[in-house]
Formats: structure tokens, sequence, C-alpha cells
């Protein structure tokens, strides 16, 4: 029921526009919010010192997984040239490794999620000033992204919001 509210509202709004469209001048716009995060220089700016920082604990979780695999195999090969007590140690041992290693995982994860969305915060923040300055300055009555079915190339004006973004302008 909510939907159909929601789209009622939408069909009456649009079909308000169209008639108040067609009584004065209105100019409308739409934006391919997702296209420009997705090609905005300052997104490939973000991947390269997201990277660069996550980059050596990433390292670190390699080289924790290579060593516990040599442990895994050397625990498969020698176990029976072992003692008891040296095949249990080791195997407590490999245990304790896999456990840290899955926090360890888990803790970067979290992190990288969370520096991941604080730069898409930033981008968006500066996607949107670029869509209004945008507008403001070529006197948009009304400009629209996300949610919309359908938009002409008449009124898509990503490739504009995207040099805007490219120029810093």
């Amino acid at each position: 029921m909510k939907l159909f509210n929601q789209i009622l509202i939408a069909s009456i709004l649009t079909v308000g526009l169209l008639s108040t469209a067609q009584a004065a001048d209105i100019k409308i716009g739409f934006v391919n919010v997702a296209r420009i995060l997705e090609k905005a220089p300052q997104a490939e700016k973000a991947k390269v010192a997201l990277e660069k920082e996550f980059s050596p604990r990433n390292k670190r979780l390699l080289a924790s997984q290579k060593e516990i695999k040599k442990l895994d195999e050397k625990l498969a090969r020698d176990a029976k040239l072992m003692s008891e007590s040296e095949t249990r140690r080791l195997q407590r041992d490999v245990l304790e490794k896999k456990r840290a290693l899955n926090r360890d995982q888990e803790e970067f994860r979290e992190d990288f999620n969370l520096r991941r969305n604080e730069e898409l915060a930033k981008l968006q923040k500066l996607v949107f000033e670029a869509i209004k300055g945008l507008s403001e300055a070529e006197k948009y009555d009304l400009v629209l992204h996300d949610g919309v079915v359908f938009a002409s190339g008449a009124v898509d004006i990503t490739n504009k919001v995207q040099n805007r973004l490219s120029t810093g302008k």
C-alpha cells in the first residue's frame, strides 16, 4: 500500500510538472550519479589511497596464510614421525594461528569498509556540490537523479557534471 501511495504521488507530481513545464519554460536535468561515482577522477585517487593504506596489512595477512599452510603441510607430512606431544603442540599452534588470522581478517575487513565508506561519503559530497553548482550556473529548475525510470539524452547532464568534477569548476 505504501508503494502504491508513493507511485501515485510521483505520478501526480510528474503530471503537475509536465503541465507546468508546458505553461512556462522549465529547465529539467537528470544526472546518473552512479556513473559519475564510477568514473570520477577523485574515485580513482581514493581507490589508490586505500590500496596504499591497506596494502601492508594485506601483505601481513597473506604471509600469515602461507605460514599456516606450511604448518598444515608439515603436520600432514610429519605427524607419523613426530611424538604424540609434538603433534598435539603443532596442532594447537596451527589452531591458534588460524584463530588469530580469522580475527585479523575480520578486523581488516571492518577497517577497510569503514575507510571506503568515508571516502565514498567525501566523493558523494563533491558530486552533489558539482551538481548544485552546475544547476545554479546553467539555471536548471529541477535536477533529478536515482529513481528515475527514464530520462532522454536531452535532459541528461551527467557528462557536464563529470566535466565539472574533472576540471574542478
